[in-house]
């Protein structure tokens, strides 16, 4: 019996920091983008925000995928007070932000979307962070050396914020970061043994 050829992963993510955590986890992967609108219906929880981007970026890999490829697609958002924190626009939106949190707990929400060519599996993973009180420099010193442009919240826990102004977690460390690791690791093997 010929044998299966073992899958190859795809990551559909540009970010540094989630191909890090792959390459940690000893997942042999390419990286492959598309341009995904990354808009979503209004009345959308914001963990079923994530949800819905997640499914959508794999979605767009629906009629390319090869029967032995894995796209893993990810979207994580940071919120607090019903209220969906995105990348900030400029320094003055990121100081805002972090105004918002300083002091206080917020979520992070890692939704994660692995799809092959017969089906597609999306979840998600949830991590709360409390933030000590920042002053107005703390929070502009960080903007200035650290420009967290790219990142939801306005910024990164692996940062200097993180060792300097995060209390603590309650959750995954890696969900934080960008990539909920343990539960894709548990949902990756269930997939390859399927």
């Amino acid at each position: 019996m010929p044998e299966t050829p073992s899958p190859t992963i795809i990551l559909a993510s540009k970010s540094p920091r989630r191909q890090e955590l792959l390459q940690q986890m000893d997942v042999h992967f390419k990286v492959v983008l598309k341009d995904v609108d990354e808009s979503y219906p209004e009345d959308l929880k914001p963990a079923d925000v994530a949800l819905y981007i997640a499914r959508k970026k794999a979605e767009a890999f629906d009629d390319v995928l090869h029967e032995t490829e894995i796209v893993i697609t990810a979207d994580t958002i940071v919120t607090i007070d019903g209220l969906i924190l995105g990348k900030p626009k400029d320094e003055k939106d990121a100081f805002d932000m972090l105004t918002l949190l300083s002091g206080r707990k917020h979520e992070v929400i890692t939704a994660v979307a692995l799809l092959n060519k017969h089906q597609i599996n999306v979840f998600h993973d949830i991590t709360y962070v409390y933030f000590r009180e920042l002053s107005a420099d703390e929070i502009l010193f960080y903007i200035r050396n650290y420009k967290p442009f790219d990142k939801a919240g306005s910024y990164g826990i692996q940062e200097w914020i993180g060792h300097n102004a995060i209390e603590k977690i309650d959750g995954s460390y890696t969900n934080v970061v960008g990539l909920p690791t343990f539960r894709l690791s548990m949902e990756l093997q269930k997939l390859l043994s399927a």
